[in-house]
């Protein structure tokens, strides 16, 4: 029986009781302050020895946080999970501690912050909600999903460095806030602002479909054929890329029934539910159940699971790491994130199937290595227009005079408050009302920076006598729904929403896009095409009218829509569209787009500020292939910029001085071992031979035969290798083992190649392979380093764009 007590004294005492026994410890508050950590500290160093699963998430808010208080957070233990929410002067004012063990779960929520006034003698309200399953189950959603945000970035020394840096210039310019923290530790700060929350938890309308006569169709019987042929090979796991709209689930669903016990993951409640009854049109003679906190349908031939309860070790663990011989993972360019590693690490299935339209998280973040770089099929939105599978579209770049270099970036987004500044003007949304009823068709999805942004062009837009809705997360006239309904039905013109619409949601009848605002994400402006581009009856296109301003990403975002690209290089401000679909910039557009081509150093400006952003992720300086695999930008670009990661490093005074003199020693071979051509791996799978020597003998001559026995396991251990690079008509006869053959192709191709083009170099003379040049005693361990370093990435590199484009020479 649930039981409710209020705590008006002491709070601490009754956390110090919790977290001796708990084994997941969930806080969340606003503020943190050094005596609040200190009194805590030793209870949850304890509780992380004994491996009791910490998550702490607190925020940056008018910069109350003491740095000293998150540095005595990082000390205590570093099993323990911290993030920082960056509130952009939007106020965060939430404190609640959440415990659970085998025997209950207990939450405190109310007023106190960590602080020892708060949780010792400060007067303070708190409630305790304890053995309520719902209302726990409840609170923890909520607190993974603020946990998760993208908003919020991981506590390590960088970030807080950061922190502190920021937190000193803003009591700079409000001194008299200065020493008032430390003295009161806390201030009442309950300003009235509003905050963008999670998206409402609401389902869509179900389409009546009778179960097991559905089949498969387009392309979805294409990449079940691949798939199949990808089991028979005996692959255990594959990534299927396929465009919005073309049925993924249904996909996921058709080649789930060559498994029995099977798990589907997903970031959002309402994709668990609408994956659960497209697998039930399916497969009608399953059991299903849905596991996110809430429901806990575990014992199902089926299980539906939110990401956000796996990362929970108490709810990852109630499955055995053998349970299913299926997993499915919906939207697979989020399983890079944090969210995503604990469950993938821990569950060991036949077959791990991840299914996405955008693949490249956040822009270029790769999640290919999860699936072993097997790309079982492709078919993205602009071959799928080709093939008539997906709705054609009339692109009209319209000017937008706004300057936003005159906006804060803040290394992932533009300032809210300055860009709010901006685009609340009558003037700027009459110019968006006309260029939308000059084009428009019948509905419309309009996509907005902001809740503000959203409700102001909604009044704009009903004031000038159109029915318009804004749907967002703080929206409770209208239900999302509802608004669905709405707008199919064609009772109103226009949803402007935020970022509701990204994933998961589809509304067929939509045939007008409407963007008014700027382009960060390339991933989130493809999902948010895919809104438009699904077949329904009387649609013949789909208009997308889309407002261009001088902000980040405007010059590359056409890109999106060119079916031939050029691989990153200088973008085509004409791209070469599929057949039956049409772009129309306005003259100024085309200008700008041509400045922001001809100007290069933004380039190298987004290439710094996404290198920090992952420094500030990881703790630290990123390595080459971290930075590929992790970092916003396409790694390619820092060594066209560059000539070598280690050249970046050396321009953004990343490197040490005793790195700056390695470097300018070593630089001409650095720039070789990066630029050197690679239409096989063979080149640098010598070179990753040598490396495993170790660090003092890497850079010795070697000889074909010695390296023979490891160039030929390292080709033959990956499937994918091994049908890249060592399948032709000569290489597949060394599949067995043949020191002479395998020697001989290493002499004939890696070694007399790369000598013949290293400009001396590199040697090769008698069967030896030698790199020209002496390294010092005192220089090994750096240049061994990055040499391994940049090997690592190149062969990462190679086999990844192999496996996206076999064409690829």
């Amino acid at each position: 029986m649930s039981k409710v007590e209020l705590i008006t004294k002491e709070l601490g005492k009754h956390l110090l009781v919790q977290i001796e026994k708990a084994s997941s410890i969930c806080i969340l508050t606003s503020f943190v302050m050094k005596s609040g950590v200190d009194f805590l500290k030793n209870a949850l160093k304890a509780a992380a020895i004994r491996g009791a699963d910490i998550k702490i998430c607190t925020g940056d808010y008018l910069y109350v946080t003491q740095p000293e208080g998150l540095d005595a957070l990082l000390a205590i233990d570093d099993r323990i999970q911290i993030r920082l929410w960056k509130s952009n002067g939007i106020s965060f004012h939430p404190k609640a501690y959440l415990f659970q063990d085998k025997e209950q779960e207990c939450l405190f929520i109310g007023s106190s912050n960590l602080s020892r006034s708060a949780l010792n003698q400060g007067v303070e309200w708190n409630l305790s909600v304890s053995n309520d399953q719902r209302v726990f189950a409840e609170a923890l959603d909520h607190f993974l999903n603020a946990f998760y945000a993208g908003q919020t970035t991981s506590l390590n020394q960088v970030t807080l460095k950061d922190y502190q840096e920021k937190f000193e210039e803003y009591h700079k310019k409000n001194p008299n806030l200065a020493r008032a923290w430390s003295q009161m530790e806390e201030l009442d700060l309950m300003l009235p602002r509003q905050m963008d929350e999670p998206p409402l938890k609401e389902m869509i309308k179900e389409t009546t479909i009778k179960y097991g006569e559905i089949q498969p169709r387009f392309a979805q019987s294409e990449a079940l054929e691949e798939l199949n042929k990808t089991l028979e090979e005996d692959y255990n796991s594959a990534l299927v890329v396929m465009a919005t709209g073309l049925g993924k689930t249904y996909l996921a669903g058709f080649f789930a029934k060559n498994f029995d016990r099977i798990l589907f993951v997903a970031h959002r409640e309402e994709i668990l539910h609408q994956a659960r009854d497209s697998f039930q049109r399916i497969m009608p003679d399953k059991s299903f159940g849905i596991y996110n906190g809430k429901e806990k349908e575990g014992q199902a031939d089926i299980i539906f699971a939110s990401i956000y309860t796996l990362s929970m070790r108490v709810h990852l663990e109630q499955f055995r790491p053998d349970e299913f011989d299926l997993i499915i993972v919906d939207e697979f360019h989020h399983a890079a994130a944090d969210s995503y590693k604990r469950a993938l690490e821990y569950f060991q299935p036949s077959f791990l199937l991840g299914i996405t339209a955008t693949p490249d998280r956040n822009d270029n973040k790769d999640v290919y290595a999860i699936c072993d770089g097997n790309v079982a099929f492709r078919l993205d939105f602009l071959e799928a227009i080709q093939r008539k599978w997906l709705s054609p579209f009339k692109y009209f770049g319209v000017y937008d005079d706004t300057d936003y270099s005159q906006i804060t970036w803040l290394g992932n987004r533009y300032d809210e408050e300055e860009l709010l500044q901006a685009q609340l003007k009558e003037e700027l949304a009459q110019k968006i009302l006309h260029a939308w009823k000059d084009k428009k068709q019948t509905r419309t999805l309009g996509f907005c920076s902001s809740i503000k942004q959203a409700n102001f062009l909604s009044d704009y837009f009903n004031r000038n006598g159109y029915r318009t809705v804004s749907l967002h997360s703080q929206q409770i006239a209208v239900g999302r729904k509802e608004a669905i309904q709405q707008l199919s039905n064609g009772d109103i013109d226009v949803i402007f929403t935020v970022d509701l619409f990204n994933e998961g949601v589809d509304i067929p009848s939509v045939d007008t896009l409407l963007f008014v605002r700027p382009t960060e994400s390339l991933t989130v402006f493809t999902q948010q095409i895919g809104r438009g581009l699904r077949l329904h009856p009387g649609k013949e296109t789909c208009v997308i009218v889309d407002l261009i301003g001088n902000y980040r990403n405007a010059d590359i975002k056409l890109s999106l829509f060119d079916t031939q690209p050029n691989d990153g290089k200088v973008r085509r401000i004409q791209p070469s569209l599929p057949a039956f679909c049409e772009m129309d910039l306005d003259v100024e557009v085309i200008d700008l787009l041509r400045e922001m081509t001809r100007k290069r150093q933004p380039r190298r400006e987004k290439l710094l500020n996404d290198y920090f952003d992952l420094k500030r992720e990881l703790g630290r300086r990123p390595t080459y292939l971290e930075l590929h695999l992790k970092g916003a930008s396409d790694s390619s670009q820092y060594r066209q910029e560059f000539n070598s990661y280690v050249g970046f490093l050396h321009w953004a005074e990343e490197l040490s001085e005793r790195e700056n003199e390695v470097f300018n020693h070593y630089e001409n071979w650095l720039v070789e071992a990066e630029k050197t051509g690679m239409a096989k791996s063979y080149k640098m799978v010598v070179l990753l031979g040598m490396l495993e020597r170790g660090m003092s003998d890497w850079f010795q001559p070697i000889s074909s035969k010695e390296v023979a026995p490891f160039f030929h396991h390292y080709l033959m251990e990956k499937e994918h290798r091994k049908r890249i690079d060592f399948s032709d008509k000569g290489a597949q006869k060394l599949w067995d083992y043949d020191e002479k053959g395998v020697s001989k192709l290493i002499a004939t191709m890696p070694m007399t190649k790369w000598s013949g083009s290293s400009k001396g170099l590199i040697s090769y003379d008698n069967d030896e392979f030698v790199l020209n040049f002496d390294v010092a005693e005192e220089d090994q361990e750096i240049l061994f380093n990055w040499t391994k370093e940049l090997c690592e990435y190149r062969l990462h590199y190679h086999f990844e764009r192999k496996t996206r484009n076999p064409r690829i020479n």
